[in-house]
């Protein structure tokens, strides 16, 4: 069997890690100078460059980037297969995930997952798009990809959109028509999307990243085109756009996970159509790490409690 220098790893991991050769050094308690001689070694051994310097600049290259992954899986596989011989629990768990899924769904559920496995440490890591699949990231993710060879996938969402509005707003809003004869009841149980269009729209334009794309593909799903004199307030995030509406300011789009009627006492979802935008979300791990004990607690929770939420079944209209 033909190795690396074994020493050099850990160093390597370290600097690629940390961005820096003197912050490994003080992570590995020892001299800057015994970290530069390490990965002169691997550099040499491998006769390739793993490093771009350009004064205090560090950056890995492209070989150093695909070596880091190799290195990372192989560093983590050594440490748990040593945890497991030694009896230690593998219950600690990094998980990344998107910012917006993170906030309205996972944490206000996480007291059920405690409860369930209280010998469970898991850390979370927020993104602002779909995370890298890489043990160096984390250990299991919530993402929109399915595919990505060597992970074993878990659908937990089909996401849809739909409108509200504050319960003020709404109350005005349906004041209003009733009294100019446009619906018939002041409480109508669904309403023509046609009419919202006299409301300011408030639309997040990174959900198809152009903006007013959001709400010109809702009311296209009824034959709609968006009216040239409809206002719109821009928002680059939907929990923006969820304040604003929060505030009386318009009417948003929002998703299942983002808006929960028993949490949301000030929001009121309008009836009206849902819109399916294509994206899935997914629970994601190492398909060779599917059995190990924290996976498995948090793979059968997070379906269970996708399911029990409504949030996994959300794609067939209440």
């Amino acid at each position: 069997m033909k190795l690396p220098p074994l020493k050099a790893l850990p160093v390597f991991e370290a600097v690629a890690r940390l961005n820096s050769f003197s912050r490994a050094a003080d992570e590995l308690a020892v001299s800057q100078s015994a970290v530069s001689h390490q990965i002169r070694l691997l550099e040499s051994y491998l006769g390739e460059d793993l490093f771009t310097r350009q004064g205090r600049y560090l950056a890995l290259t492209e070989p150093g980037r695909h070596y880091l992954d190799g290195v990372t899986n192989a560093l983590l596989q050594i440490e748990r297969a040593s945890e497991q011989l030694q009896g230690k629990p593998d219950t600690q768990l990094r998980m990344a995930l998107f910012s917006s899924f993170a906030v309205r769904w996972l944490i206000p559920n996480l007291p059920y997952l405690q409860r369930q496995h209280p010998e469970l440490d898991l850390q979370l890591e927020m993104m602002n798009e779909s995370p890298q699949l890489s043990d160096r990231v984390a250990d299991c993710f919530i993402t929109l990809h399915n595919d990505h060879r060597g992970f074993t996938t878990d659908l937990l969402y089909t996401e849809r959109l739909f409108p509200i509005c504050s319960r003020a707003y709404w109350q005005q809003l349906c004041s209003d028509l009733y009294q100019e004869g446009l619906i018939e009841t002041p409480e109508p149980v669904s309403i023509d999307p046609g009419l919202l269009m006299r409301c300011p729209l408030l639309s997040t334009f990174s959900i198809f990243g152009e903006q007013k794309d959001d709400w010109r593909r809702w009311l296209a799903e009824s034959g709609l085109n968006l009216h040239p004199t409809t206002r719109f307030q821009h928002f680059s995030h939907m929990l923006l756009a969820l304040e604003a509406a929060r505030h009386h300011q318009g009417l948003a789009l929002t998703n299942d996970y983002m808006y929960n009627a028993s949490e949301d006492p000030d929001l009121i979802r309008l009836p009206c159509h849902t819109l399916i935008t294509g994206d899935r979300f997914y629970f994601a791990f190492k398909t060779s790490r599917r059995q190990e004990a924290g996976i498995q607690m948090v793979r059968q929770w997070i379906r269970q409690r996708a399911a029990s939420t409504g949030l996994l079944n959300a794609i067939q209209e209440p």
